[in-house]
């Protein structure tokens, strides 16, 4: 396993990714890369209230959130990973166990490897249509940049503070 799931049970949020990057996986935290916008906008969009590095990883839990991907046994981009690198079986089975309020997939690729769908199928930003406990999010990769839009993570942080806000014992948000 390149990077351990980060979802204990009682999370209002799993953000789930395709798999971890090159630099994710050399530096053994999420979203490490130095082109990701994971980390600010998780800031900016209020889903958390401190600015996080990547080390820091371990900590969301405390805002209610936790991590995860599709492939947990290849690292890299997500056109070097191969259609066999994914388990949608394994994803699906862990967070039924965790049972967050929401999952969210930070991209459209790991949604359409975690549904099985093709690279051409189509897949719109926001609440899936038949489950609003699921989204799917702009990809916060740098190799992404072309796509992005930080709206649909603001639309997401705020469908989740109106559901239901409980400050923590450091502040952050959790619920």
């Amino acid at each position: 396993m390149i990077l351990p799931d980060l979802m204990p049970a009682g999370l209002r949020l799993v953000i789930c990714g395709t798999a971890a990057g090159t630099a994710s996986a050399r530096a053994k935290a999420y979203y490490a890369g130095p082109g990701n916008k994971f980390w600010a906008i998780l800031h900016e969009s209020g889903l958390v209230n401190v600015r996080l590095a990547p080390a820091d990883f371990a900590r969301l839990p405390e805002w209610g959130i936790g991590l995860t991907d599709v492939s947990k046994t290849r690292h890299g981009m997500d056109h070097e990973l191969g259609s066999g690198a994914f388990d949608p079986e394994r994803l699906w089975e862990a967070v039924r166990v965790a049972a967050p309020r929401v999952l969210a997939f930070n991209g459209k690729a790991a949604a359409r490897a975690a549904f099985g769908l093709r690279p051409r199928d189509s897949l719109a930003y926001g609440p899936r249509p038949e489950r609003t406990d699921v989204w799917v999010l702009p990809s916060t990769s740098g190799a992404a940049s072309g796509s992005w839009d930080a709206s649909v993570w603001h639309a997401l942080a705020a469908s989740l503070a109106d559901a239901h806000t409980v400050r923590s014992g450091r502040g952050g948000r959790a619920g």
